[in-house]
């Protein structure tokens, strides 16, 4: 019996699978939903690692395909061959620093790879299920099938420190290309379900963290940094001002929008825990601090963090030039998704960050593989 004949509640097509959030979706997704088939598919650029998703190999409904959102027609075969009928598209170039110095990259993934899956979605989902429909008078799929776009904060732009939070009417004023190019992804998502009826859903994210953290980003680049006795780089004074998220809890809110969101709808999952970036790595150094003073071991894994003798980590902090377009302050108002979906976060910031460090702790040959030197 083929994968498409075999008996499931529903196939999902998960782009960027082998990125951060992308590789917690698929757990999360197989673990809450195991009926289900998650289709991974990566084009296994810099930060896409497929050991994110070696505790995946061998489960019966799994599989990963090496492949780039921008072939059309191998995305379409997938749909077709895999009968998928939901796309969760994570899939995108995201580092800041990076679209500054180097955006075309950006503009080709974030907007041509969309417009791309759009397109197959399309043809696949309401062309070619039109013929199935003729009797009713209704496109195929219109119900049962669901492109849902992942997003970001940072289409809005910035807040000033005493601004509300972002909610899903606030106008789109992005600052990078980065957000730039995640703003007209959305703007094509929500076209494609305007004029041609594609089941799409938008949700807007806060600075995710957790497992399988690329080590570029904030969070895993301080830790893994203090580890080895790097210097903690700080933009400009330190006070820029993030709302930090679970990625787990990120997974459960793309679940809600799965199960019960409108079509056409957007929701901000937020994960309501501002921090300035100097309060983020302070905290993540006095955390790495302790676990120094109570676990010997760690000395001994790690002779060149400034904990192995005794020394704190906060003193690797080094301010460092702010970047260009740098945005003050995110927050999302997620009352949205609250009120509609019934969502909210479960981890806190402080418990979420103590079990990340201890993740990364655990899992070196995760991480140091990655590092560039």
């Amino acid at each position: 019996m083929s994968r498409a004949m075999q008996p499931s509640k529903r196939g999902l097509l998960v782009t960027g699978a082998a990125g951060f959030i992308g590789a917690n979706f698929a757990h999360y997704w197989l673990r809450e939903h195991p009926e289900d088939r998650v289709v991974a598919l990566d084009a296994l650029t810099y930060a896409g690692n497929r050991e994110s998703l070696a505790p995946l190999r061998g489960h019966a409904g799994f599989r990963f395909v090496h492949g780039d959102i921008r072939d059309e027609a191998r995305v379409a075969d997938l749909l077709r061959e895999e009968a998928l009928s939901v796309i969760v598209h994570f899939a995108a170039e995201t580092h800041v620093d990076r679209s500054i110095s180097a955006p075309d990259a950006f503009i080709d993934a974030n907007v041509t790879g969309t417009h791309s899956l759009l397109k197959a979605a399309r043809a696949v989902w309401l062309e070619e299920g039109l013929a199935a429909g003729k009797q009713s008078g209704k496109r195929a799929g219109e119900k049962a099938c669901r492109f849902h776009h992942v997003s970001t904060d940072e289409v809005y732009g910035s807040l000033e420190p005493d601004d509300p939070p972002f909610t899903e009417e606030s106008r789109y004023a992005p600052n990078s290309p980065y957000a730039a190019s995640k703003a007209a992804a959305d703007h094509l998502v929500r076209a494609y379900h305007s004029t041609y009826g594609l089941p799409a859903t938008i949700s807007h994210c806060s600075n995710n963290y957790g497992p399988y953290h690329f080590p570029e980003k904030l969070i895993p680049l301080c830790l893994t940094n203090c580890l080895r006795g790097r210097p903690l780089p700080v933009y400009g004074d330190g006070l820029h001002i993030r709302d930090w998220l679970h990625v787990e809890d990120h997974c459960r809110g793309i679940d809600r929008v799965l199960a019960r969101g409108r079509p056409g709808a957007r929701y901000n999952i937020g994960g309501g825990s501002e921090r300035r970036n100097l309060e983020l790595a302070r905290a993540l150094c006095a955390q790495l601090d302790r676990r120094f003073a109570e676990r010997p071991q760690l000395a001994k894994d790690y002779p060149d963090a400034p904990a192995a003798r005794g020394a704190p980590s906060a003193s690797l902090i080094e301010f460092v030039e702010d970047r260009p377009g740098h945005d003050r302050r995110y927050a999302l108002d997620a009352s949205k998704i609250n009120r509609e979906l019934g969502f909210a976060p479960k981890h806190d910031f402080a418990t979420g960050l103590d079990a990340t460090i201890d993740w990364f702790l655990n899992n070196r040959a995760w991480w140091e593989p990655l590092l560039k030197d």
